[in-house]
């Protein structure tokens, strides 16, 4: 039931009828109750409902009935106590309805007193957890409006609408949920919190969610039933429907789209739709969206559905129970009730008859419309709208009067009326509060039904489809009644209800309320306004605004007063209309003027008829009303130009005046900052020059500056800016030469275009650039300067003259992004360097100005490369100083670089060429070199033919020619250079650019060469200087002739044009050309042959290129339609090229022909290569190479770009696409589709295609893939194209014979394979046979094992039957074993057949068993026919080898003492295997031989490979073993003998190794493990390799543990479980213990085991009790002894010895008695009869004389290890009932379930948990959770990990568990998800320094340097805020 609310006191309005009344006091929890809870919460486990999730109750009605009535029982018995406990106490007199009111629902409402009211929602009894049935009203930016049952009103943030939020940018955000929900769309909702409202006291906020997680809580996939109607949101839109997201992490749905294509969904939209389909297996919901299915669908009846499962908006089928004074009573759902309202009956205007409509019983439908968890309450509706799951219609709006509306029903809390609304009437109600101004006590008396009254709508209720409405007469006054009423700039009485420091609230007479804002309280500042407005006077107010309900007005006498329009919108503001408005804020660069509704707009400084110099904030005050003028208005950007002068003043009458015209002035004054000059025109007009916009140059403008005066005429002034009467010029000669290019809007800026401009404004985030007028572009950091660590402020100042590259426009926003990069706005002329050199002129004329002497009259004796004669001044360290005769103020200068090695005195006269002229400083520069002088002296003899000499050049030179050049001066801003090449021309290049004035420049030394093109020849403009353009500073550039040229140019196809290079792309250089066309120039047309590994190379942005039109645009839009051009010379030579071009673009490609081309797009399998404009290629990954290695890094080798060629293999023509290989295609007939006689027209139309074998070839080295293994000893599936496989035989997948050659091996690897066969299948189809083996042709070796080294036939296989023949010595793997035999693999063509009989030895028990398929063998042959290609193998060890056994290892050429030298083979811990020199034989130095002295550690002081001498100690001839010693003592009296290697005769290849170890170990193990004692004899004869292979495999077994806890251990992740920190010190201590224990038991068997190998293992029964009777408490010899008893088959024998070891074994060594009871297990197990009983039997034994929890995890053990899983879960039932406080119990028995893959894994936990103690739970959990990871499910191992991170969430172990697992797992998203989570914990610093690395580590080891470097960073944001 809902929360009761307190009783409403009479004449308070209250918006509903009666609501439940509280109890007297409310329910309080208990420490108790609150530690219950949080243990609950914590394990998940602890509270079970009822009715089960998902599920029917276990429960009958009889026993659920007998419950409740248990229940019932306890709490009438705690009432009584507790009356009697108060009956001291006086009672509050009650009402007798409280009782009844209050009426528990319990669970349905099957017990207790029924109510007799219905259940309402108030906002006094809603509270969060609640579920409700809402409409959306309304769709904000950051909220969504929903309208609640009773009228309530709840907000809904944009985080909660949806389960997974993702709205981008904050622009998008309010489309995006416009998008999803829309207004009348009816939501199930979840109250998540209630909050005070700040602004209105009394009222609280609702803030709501329509999350499906939150509404879904509690579903699993069994709570969906088909039929069922539920509400899902769409997470993805597919080709055939829709995914979607029931808020469930495991349970997904699917909706098909509908075929007429009416259904279009979005993502994150919600809908319902019924339940069709549900697959259990993949845990897929399909529904149908049907909304006629979704309307009439009821929910049915099923027994155990839990009050979890109900959703509001669900229809059910209810039958009336009982009719209640403000409602009924229904019962739905088997056990559940819920009460309905008069205003959701299925008659909305019922009378006072409405109770005789609901008889009892009667059938209904409802829809559930709220319902409340905490008091299981639930509401319904049975509204015929809503029950057709639609929203009831309002045809009336808030404010509407209503004077014909009809009484239908009097209440005792109001009146229901009828209102005459069209089309249909609309129910309306009014309560006792709005009847009348007095308070009315009995409506009955002053209202009848039928009555006609005048009633005005306060509001709406939606969800009920109400109107609410007063009676009152005050509510018809006023103009404004509701905010729909109120208007901008209307005029309206109020009455003051409050004052504040922020303002005044008023309200009007319609009761309306607004706020006066302190500013807007008067004319002035308001300091008290208090004083200025007293609570309860009216006064005149007019509206400023209306916005989401908020009512702003404003008292200022002359806004109230005005009689100008208002201005309310950016629609009206219309150019020249005048308003008043008032100042907001004051710049020094104008105001901003507020209007009505919002609306701003801006005044300019030079639009405030201001005086010169005035401040504006000295003449107006913010909150001024002013009146103002629209001068311009962008109704688009909401941008409204103002004007403070009423009426506009003309700037100019000269039409010549205006933005971008050249104009001139005189100079009037200057300040160190500008120039004011008076400008020529009609009207009398002032310009401002800037001191940075004298020159393009910095310190040329400084200077200038410096040098003007008052009075001079500056004849060239560009119009930059015009500020009302005054003008902004500029000087800059790169702005004045394009000033017809500089663009005044946005709409003549063209992307990739480059523009000249000028820096008006610096930010650290950022350069402002301006053009014309107010037009600026912003350049962003990035996109400013090249090199990212420049300060921008050291790279550019303001005034400076830039080119930017414009890269993106904005219309709609008016943003131009640009960059100014020198990449890629680098000079395409010498423009810079000329502007320069003119710039000097005009300096030099103001420098001489006041002289009476001709400037000219000087220069005009000098030019450049001319021969001057003058007189040694001066001689320095730099150079020599020259005096002209004649020539007065002026010198030369000689660098020592130019005197050309002579040697001069002062005085001495010299003749030198001029080099350079510097008119501003006076300035010759000269040269004596020789090359310069003889070339001046050849050229230039009179004025005639130095005329001829620049004719000459003239014509020699060309614009845009490349010349090397070699620097001779190297000056500040420029250089001087001569071209040798063409005379030692003298010519000019500048250093820096116009973006790189104040970036370093290169640094240059005389007598550098370097590499420039022409851009001007000598002319006027030049100042008779060739000027030329460094290749350092910009590529080979365009110039305005070539521009003009490309102009003139023609666009057709086959036209020569002159292109401009405007951006380099990977594939394509795109180009402009002619007046406004776009092209590009593919990859592959650049060069006549495609040999270039960069084509583009030589291109740089801004280069002008020649190429002819080779194709037309293809794209209709003009934006993105692109010219084909080539730029190849064969084709600018000739255009009869082209149509070669376009016709073998439709021919097909030859087979094998080999073609080149340019990666453009690398994916998983494919290169994707671009052949021509529109022929592409693939080339797939195995085709790519052959090398494994190469393989792995794919899709690094070919990034874009790159060039790669290959061969043609298939091609289609209609697709223009090929499939390459890079290897050369052989002749096709000895391919494998030799047969088909193919041909290209019937190749696949796709690339990977049936016939793209054609180039696989017996013999062929290929790169593969292995796509599959295949069981048993059927080899490897590997994948050597697109659609092609081969088979790797099981022998031919390694060289040597090797136990597993699978190892190493997994699906996915790259492999190098040969081609062995291809043959066709009796199917009809291919079959490749490949191999693996290094040691083929072709086939790089590897590295080959031992074994290979020792025996040159162990890689090779016998293909064919006559190569074989009987004694001789095989190998091969069991290819299938039967009760007779087994077969077995030589090759992949050759099988053999070994008999029973001829399997080993000794009897074999179970062949099947002792010789698996897959297992190695070696024998020899028996018998060979050819005709019937059968062969008979034999394995026994006796004759294998292919010798005589005596002959096989021969140890006569030995003798005991001889002294032998070899190597170290291996080093163990127990001694060294010594191979013999020029033997294959090995013998053992036990390491009580290595030394006189006792060794430690063996492994420290030997290594593999070390040279020894030893002496032989012992030869065993039966048995073929070598014991050697390496004591000194051994080789002190034989100093004489020297080691005698035996000969080579003697030294056989297949002679047996020497082992002195007897398979101690093996049998050891067996004995505790499965007893498979059959094996032992046989071992001992093996043949060389195999006897290695045993040693090293028993060498390599660790010695015998038998050890409780490791058995308790196993599977189990033990340095996981060593993370945990929560176990006690003590267990820690313990845990030490048990390790040194164990290694000490390691050391003592050690060396029972050296001692047993030193002294030879005991052959016989009676060695064996002397062994026993020497060390009685060795477990491990009593069990070695019952391991030999059984190779006798002596079970009674091998019984009485473990009895006699458990009665002479130590008491105390109860470790070595547990020994013999697992033993005892294993053997009885084994051999007893039954099996079961007797083990059982022994079993319980064991118990009595051993820890039983430790034996019985040794039989738990045992039973596992044979796979008895019946026995296993038996006695691990028996283990939890008498263990149940074990942790380690009931680990196994979880692993145990998840082994046998048993789903339910929560039942165990749940039982787990209750039983173990509390601070065992952590480990336990976390300990369940990695199991679940490894052998279960890892989700579920989330959510343990995640319920006890929620109770533990700083435990950084769980945390460091928890990652390892994700790790483990590789879920890259989910692993960083969680690494987010854990960093951004707030722990201590030692705790997230641990997190912080093992971030850090896993990006290293994913190899991602952006992540590494993007944790490095998380961790110093951590760092720094710790610190501060």
């Amino acid at each position: 039931m809902v929360a009761p609310s307190k009783k409403v006191a009479s004449g308070k309005r209250n918006d509903s009828t009666k609501v439940f009344k509280s109890s007297k006091k409310p329910f309080k929890k208990t420490k108790d109750d609150v530690a219950a809870r949080s243990e609950a919460m914590a394990l998940q486990l602890e509270d079970v409902p009822d009715f089960p999730r998902g599920g029917g109750t276990s429960l009958s009605k009889t026993e659920r009935k007998k419950i409740y009535e248990e229940v019932d029982a306890e709490f009438e018995a705690e009432e009584r106590v507790s009356k009697r406990s108060k009956g001291g106490k006086p009672k509050m007199k009650r009402n007798p309805s409280e009782v009844d009111e209050l009426g528990s629902l319990f669970d349905g409402g099957l017990t207790g007193k029924r109510p007799r009211y219905a259940n309402k929602i108030t906002i006094k009894n809603i509270s969060p957890g609640m579920k409700l049935l809402g409409v959306v009203t309304e769709v904000n930016q950051k909220d969504i409006v929903i309208s609640l049952p009773g009228g309530l009103r709840g907000l809904v943030r944009a985080s909660e609408a949806l389960d997974f939020t993702d709205f981008g940018t904050e622009d998008d955000e309010n489309e995006l949920l416009r998008d999803i929900f829309s207004v009348g769309q009816l939501v199930p909702c979840f109250v998540l919190q209630l909050d005070d409202d700040k602004k209105e006291a009394g009222k609280r906020k609702i803030w709501l969610s329509l999350r499906l997680s939150l509404l879904h809580k509690g579903f699993s996939l069994d709570s969906f039933q088909s039929g069922m109607v539920v509400t899902a949101s769409v997470k993805s839109v597919e080709d055939h429907g829709y995914i979607l997201h029931f808020g469930l992490p495991s349970i997904t749905g699917f909706i098909k789209k509908s075929k007429d294509g009416n259904q279009e969904l979005k993502t994150g939209q919600l809908i319902q739709g019924v339940v069709t389909n549900i697959d259990k297996e993949r845990k897929i919901v399909s529904l149908s969206a049907d909304p006629d299915s979704v309307a009439k669908c009821v929910t049915k009846d099923l027994s155990g559905m839990s009050f979890d499962l109900l959703i509001p908006g669900m229809m059910v089928n209810a039958r009336v129970q009982s009719v209640l004074e403000n409602g009924i009573l229904l019962g739905f759902l088997m056990y559940f009730t819920g009460t309905v309202d008069l205003f959701h009956l299925q008659n909305p205007m019922c009378n006072k008859s409405w109770k005789d409509e609901y008889t009892q019983t009667k059938m209904v439908n409802a829809r559930i419309l709220f319902m409340d968890p905490s008091t299981r309450a639930v509401g319904l509706t049975l509204n015929p709208h809503l029950v057709g799951n639609k929203v009831p219609p309002l045809h009336v709006s808030s404010g509407d009067i209503f004077d014909e509306a009809k009484v239908v029903r009097v209440d005792k809390s109001g009146l229901l009326l009828e209102l005459p609304s069209k089309p249909v009437s609309t129910p309306a109600y009014v309560s006792t509060y709005d009847a009348a101004e007095d308070e009315v006590k009995k409506l009955e008396k002053n209202f009848k039904e039928g009555n006609r009254i005048r009633v005005r709508i306060l509001g709406l209720k939606h969800m009920e489809g109400l109107a609410i409405g007063t009676l009152k007469e005050s509510a018809f006054e006023g103009p404004a009644f509701s905010h729909s009423d109120v208007k901008p700039g209307m005029v309206t009485k109020a009455k003051i209800i409050s004052v504040d420091t922020f303002g005044a609230i008023v309200q009007f007479p319609g009761g309306l309320k607004a706020m006066c804002p302190l500013q807007h309280m008067s004319e002035f500042e308001v300091t008290k306004p208090r004083k200025k407005f007293k609570v309860g006077a009216e006064l005149i107010f007019r509206v400023l605004g209306c916005k989401s309900k908020r009512i702003t007005v404003t008292c200022k006498k002359t806004l109230v007063k005005s009689k100008l329009p208002i201005l309310s919108s950016y629609a009206d503001a219309t150019e020249g209309l005048v308003t008043h408005g008032w100042i907001t804020k004051i710049e020094k660069h104008g105001c901003f003027v507020r209007f009505y509704n919002g609306v701003q707009g801006f005044v300019a400084r030079f639009e405030l008829g201001l005086e010169p110099g005035s401040d504006p904030s000295s003449v107006f005050h913010v909150g001024e009303v002013v009146k103002c003028r629209v001068t311009s208005a962008v109704h688009g950007t909401r941008r409204i130009n103002l004007s403070f002068m009423i009426k506009p003043t003309s700037v100019s009458e000269d039409d010549s005046i205006k933005l971008g015209s050249i104009v001139s002035g005189v100079i009037d004054s200057i300040t160190p900052q500008a120039v004011t000059v008076h400008v020529k025109s009609k009207g009398l007009l002032k310009g401002t020059v800037s001191a940075e916009h004298l020159a393009d140059h910095h310190d040329q403008a400084k200077l200038m500056i410096s040098l003007l005066r008052p009075g001079f005429e500056l004849d060239k002034l560009l119009i930059i800016d015009i500020d009302g009467n005054n003008l902004a010029l500029s000087s800059k000669y790169s702005l004045i030469k394009l000033t017809e290019e500089l663009p005044s809007d946005i709409s003549q800026l063209q992307p990739n275009s480059v523009v000249h401009g000028y820096v008006c404004n610096l930010i650290e985030n950022g350069c402002f650039v301006r053009f014309l007028g107010r037009l600026t572009g912003f350049a962003p950091r990035s996109k400013a300067i090249d090199d990212p660590r420049a300060d921008l402020s050291e790279s550019f100042f303001v005034g400076q003259s830039v080119r930017a590259n414009i890269v993106d426009i904005n219309q709609e926003k008016s943003r131009i992004t640009l960059s100014l990069k020198q990449s890629s706005c680098a000079s395409v002329d010498a423009s810079f360097i000329q502007e320069y050199f003119l710039t000097d002129e005009k300096i030099s004329d103001l420098q001489s100005s006041d002289n009476t002497e001709s400037e000219c009259s000087w220069v005009e004796k000098f030019s450049i490369g001319s021969l001057v004669k003058g007189t040694v001044h001066e001689q320095n360290d730099l150079g020599l100083v020259v005096n002209f005769d004649n020539i007065d103020n002026v010198l030369g200068f000689i660098p020592q670089y130019h005197l050309g090695g002579a040697t001069l005195e002062h005085g001495s006269v010299v003749e030198a060429v001029v080099l350079d002229i510097s008119r501003a400083e006076r300035l010759v520069d000269l040269s004596l070199r020789p090359e310069l002088i003889n070339n001046s002296t050849k050229e230039v003899s009179n004025n005639q033919s130095k005329k001829k000499r620049r004719r000459g050049i003239s014509k020699e030179l060309e614009v845009h020619q490349r010349v090397s050049a070699v620097v001779e001066i190297v000056k500040e801003q420029y250089l001087i250079l001569s071209i040798p090449e063409h005379g030692y021309t003298i010519g000019y290049a500048s250093i820096s650019d116009y973006n790189t004035q104040k970036l370093p420049v290169k640094q240059f030394s005389a007598g550098q060469s370097v590499v420039a093109s022409v851009e001007s020849l000598q002319n006027s403009l030049t100042s008779g200087r060739l000027l030329l353009l460094l290749d350092s500073v910009s590529g080979i550039s365009d110039t305005p002739h070539s521009k003009r040229t490309r102009n003139k140019s023609s666009c057709g196809v086959g036209s020569v044009v002159h292109a401009e290079i405007t951006e380099i792309k990977p594939l394509e250089v795109r180009v402009n050309f002619g007046q406004s066309f776009r092209g590009r120039i593919h990859i592959t047309e650049v060069d006549d042959v495609s040999t270039s590994e960069e084509p583009f190379s030589k291109f740089r942005v801004g280069q002008s290129v020649s190429a002819r039109v080779i194709a037309k645009p293809w794209h209709t839009n003009i934006k993105k339609s692109l010219w084909e051009l080539s730029s190849k010379p064969a084709i600018l030579r000739d255009s009869s090229e082209l149509n070669g071009i376009q016709v073998r673009e439709q021919l097909e490609f030859v087979n094998g022909e080999r073609v080149r081309g340019y990666v453009y797009k690398v994916d998983k399998e494919w290169v994707w290569l671009t052949i021509s404009r529109n022929v592409t290629a693939g080339v797939f990954i195995l085709d790519t190479a052959c090398d494994a290695q190469e393989l792995e890094e794919f899709e690094r080798r070919f990034p874009i770009g790159k060039a790669v060629s290959g061969y043609v293999l298939t091609y289609n023509k209609e697709k223009k696409t090929a499939q390459l290989v890079q290897r050369p295609l052989l002749d096709i007939q000895k391919s494998i589709a030799n047969g088909g006689g193919c041909k290209t027209d019937n190749l696949d139309n796709s690339i990977p295609g049936d016939d793209a074998t054609l180039f696989i070839h017996e013999g062929d080295i290929l790169g593969g893939r292995i796509s599959k293994i295949l069981p048993g000893v059927g080899g490897l599936r590997v994948q050597i194209g697109p659609n092609v496989f081969g088979r790797v035989h099981f022998t031919e997948i390694n060289d040597s014979w090797v136990s597993n050659p699978l190892d190493g091996f997994h699906e996915g690897q790259f492999v190098k394979c040969k081609v062995l066969e291809i043959s066709n299948s009796s199917k009809g189809t291919l079959q490749i046979e490949l191999s693996l083996r290094t040691s083929l042709d072709g086939m790089t070796s590897d590295q080959l094992s031992e074994a290979s080294n020792n025996n040159v036939n162990i890689c090779k296989r016998f293909e064919r039957i006559e190569d074989l023949s009987p004694d001789m010595a095989i190998q091969g793997y069991v290819k299938n074993t039967m009760s007779k035999g087994c077969f077995i693999m030589l090759s992949r063509k050759l099988d053999a057949k070994v008999l029973l009989s001829n399997l080993s030895d000794t009897f074999v028990k179970d062949p099947e068993k002792e010789f698996p398929v897959g297992k190695l063998v070696t024998g020899r042959v028996l018998n060979v026919e050819s005709l019937s290609k059968r062969v008979e193998v034999t394995l026994k060890k006796g004759n294998a080898g292919g010798q005589p056994k005596s002959e096989s290892y021969d140890l006569k050429q030995f003798h005991v003492g001889d002294v032998i030298s070899g190597s170290i083979k291996r080093v163990e811990p127990y001694g060294l295997f010594i191979t013999i020199d020029k033997t294959s034989m090995v013998g053992l130095c036990h390491k009580s031989q290595l030394s006189d002295d006792r060794i430690e550690d063996v492994q420290a002081r030997y290594e593999a490979g070390e040279s020894v001498t030893a002496k032989i100690l012992k030869l065993d001839e039966e048995k073929q073993r070598i014991s050697l010693g390496m004591k000194s003592s051994y080789f002190m009296n034989d100093d004489d003998v020297k080691a005698q290697p035996p000969s080579e005769e003697n030294a056989k290849e297949d002679s047996m190794e020497c082992d002195p170890i007897n398979d101690l170990k093996s049998g050891v193990l067996a004995a505790v493990g499965n007893f498979g004692f059959q094996e032992t004899g046989s071992e001992r004869q093996s043949g060389t390799s195999l006897v290695l292979a045993q040693v090293e495999s028993r060498a390599s077994i660790p010695a015998l543990e038998v050890n409780l806890d490791d058995i308790e251990e196993a599977g189990f992740d033990n340095d996981q479980n060593e993370k945990l920190q929560g176990v006690d010190k003590d267990e820690k201590s313990k845990r030490r213990e048990k390790q040194k224990d164990k290694e000490e038991r390691e050391r003592k068997i050690q060396a029972a085991e050296g001692r047993l190998l030193e002294n030879h293992a005991p052959e016989s029964a009676d060695e064996f009790e002397k062994l026993v009777r020497s060390s009685p408490n060795s477990s491990f010899v009593w069990i070695k002894y019952m391991a030999f008893m059984l190779s006798l088959a002596d079970i009674e024998k091998a019984r009485s010895i473990a009895e006699r070891a458990l009665r002479t074994i130590n008491i105390r060594e109860e470790d070595e008695k547990l020994n013999i009871w697992v033993a005892y297990f294993n053997l009885e197990n084994e051999h007893g009869s039954p099996p079961e009983e007797a083990v059982k039997k022994v079993f319980e034994r064991a118990r009595q004389y051993c820890d039983p929890k430790k034996v019985y995890h040794a039989l738990l053990g045992v039973y596992e290890r044979t796979e008895q899983y019946k026995l296993a879960d038996k006695l691990l039932d028996e283990m939890v009932k008498k263990f149940k406080q074990s942790c380690k119990v009931w680990l196994r028995k979880v692993q145990s379930h998840l082994k046998q893959d048993v789903e339910d894994i929560q039942s165990i936990v749940n039982r787990a948990l209750l039983c173990l103690p509390r601070h065992k739970h952590i480990k336990f959990i976390s300990q369940t959770a990695i199991l679940e990871f490894k052998c279960g499910n890892a989700d579920r191992g989330r959510s343990l990990f995640e319920g006890v991170l929620r109770e533990y969430p700083k435990r950084t172990d769980l945390w460091s568990v928890y990652l390892d697992q994700e790790i483990r797992l590789g879920e890259v998203d989910v692993i960083r998800s969680l690494f987010e989570r854990a960093i951004s914990l707030s722990l201590p610093p030692k705790k997230m320094k641990f997190l912080f690395k093992k971030f850090l580590e896993y990006e290293k080891s994913a190899g991602d340097e952006e992540r590494v470097e993007y944790v490095k960073q998380r961790a110093m944001e951590y760092a720094d805020s710790t610190l501060a």
